[in-house]
């Protein structure tokens, strides 16, 4: 019974098997030329950290989702990344400590103690950039586009783009004067958009704060959001600044995107996040195949406060959607001691083809190894030849 079950993984793990993983490193491969293109510079953070460097900064947004063991060497604590946003912002705080902007990307996995969802893995593989030391619009509108242009380089038409801004509640609840304890749970009610406990929550705060607290979750829409947003939020700088960055991003990024909503009430990592959020969604997924946002306040947790902006993407979810590039058949060569084969081989792999080279004893399997031509000596030279 024992050997019987020594191929079972972990629930929500999951091998990639040949065609997925090729798939995967292919758009891999794409992503991260992308980026090199448009200068961002690749870092590889470690799977393990202490686990206060790891949810340093964040809020304790990860903490849930980080899985924990003692280290036997120090006996300290240390975490199973969740995410690698927060090590990058290490890396860029304390490491290389560069006065002007820096752009960094990278690629890698993570790993969830409980899954995100009953149908995702707990083990996704996350690719992403980041912006530090440029607190404009500007920036936040470089890091959509250049995830806008990875999901276009993967294929996907018609993205569908989600913009928040969680300054907007951050500064009625500063207003209001609200405690910790009310501010979490408005939190959640305006996340679920449960309307009744937002009414219940914020009956005993001031009646303009109240008033503008109580309108959030119904202003979400199209670009026409903003508008309304003006008429019905206080003209507050700080209200008016939220406001007037997203109607700078909407006007850049509606031309590049099948659809764009305001959702006022999104607060995707609001204890993380501290400026504009935003995901982007495609046919065929439920889930957001991108997604980030600014959070200029976790690197002062490594000591040096920056801007920051970024997004990232699973990549296993995004090539399940991505269009599929077709299997290129290979070259059957013999297994001969030639000279003048080998350097044909060499030549043809060089050009980029698949040779696979024809074992001995292995003739009824030739199936199995995806080959539709064969290498075949002709008028003293070796061609390829139909197998």
């Amino acid at each position: 019974m024992t050997l019987a079950r020594n191929w079972l993984l972990p629930e929500h793990v999951e091998d990639m098997l040949p065609h997925e993983s090729w798939r995967v490193e292919g758009l891999r491969r794409r992503l991260l030329e992308l980026f090199r293109t448009h200068g961002y510079e690749l870092v590889i953070p470690p799977m393990l950290e202490y686990l206060e460097s790891l949810l340093t900064g964040t809020g304790h947004d990860l903490d849930l989702r980080t899985l924990k063991v003692v280290d036997q060497l120090s006996g300290r604590l240390i975490g199973i990344r969740a995410d690698i946003t927060p090590q990058v912002a290490r890396i860029d705080a304390h490491l290389l400590n560069r006065r002007g902007v820096a752009r960094l990307c990278y690629c890698g996995t993570v790993l969830h103690a409980l899954p995100a969802g009953f149908h995702r893995t707990r083990e996704p593989l996350q690719i992403g950039a980041e912006l530090y030391g440029h607190a404009g619009v500007e920036s936040d509108i470089e890091i959509q586009r250049l995830m806008l242009d990875a999901l276009a380089a993967a294929g996907l038409r018609d993205v569908h783009l989600d913009l928040g801004h969680v300054g907007l509640f951050e500064a009625l609840a500063k207003r209001a004067g609200i405690d910790a304890t009310l501010e979490s749970e408005l939190f959640q009610a305006l996340e679920l958009k449960d309307v009744p406990a937002v009414m219940t929550l914020t009956e005993a705060l001031d009646p303009v704060c109240k008033d503008a607290i109580r309108r959030l979750p119904t202003l979400y829409g199209g670009p026409e959001t903003l508008d309304a947003a003006r008429a019905a939020l206080p003209a507050w700088p700080e209200i008016v600044r939220c406001l007037d960055d997203l109607t700078t991003i909407v006007s850049a990024l509606s031309p590049r995107v099948g659809a764009l909503l305001v959702d006022l009430a999104e607060l995707r990592g609001y204890h993380y996040h501290s400026g504009v959020v935003f995901a982007a969604y495609a046919a065929g997924s439920v889930n957001a195949v991108g997604q980030g946002g600014r959070y200029d306040e976790v690197g002062a947790a490594f000591g040096r406060a920056r801007p920051a902006t970024g997004f990232s993407i699973y990549l296993r979810e995004l090539a399940a959607l991505a269009s599929a590039e077709p299997r290129r058949p290979g070259v059957l060569a013999p297994l001969l001691d030639d000279p003048s084969l080998q350097l044909e081989i060499d030549r043809l792999r060089a050009s980029g083809e698949i040779v696979v080279t024809d074992l001995p004893g292995h003739e009824t399997n030739r199936d199995e190894l995806g080959c539709d031509r064969r290498l075949a000596s002709k008028d003293g030279a070796w061609r390829i030849v139909p197998l």
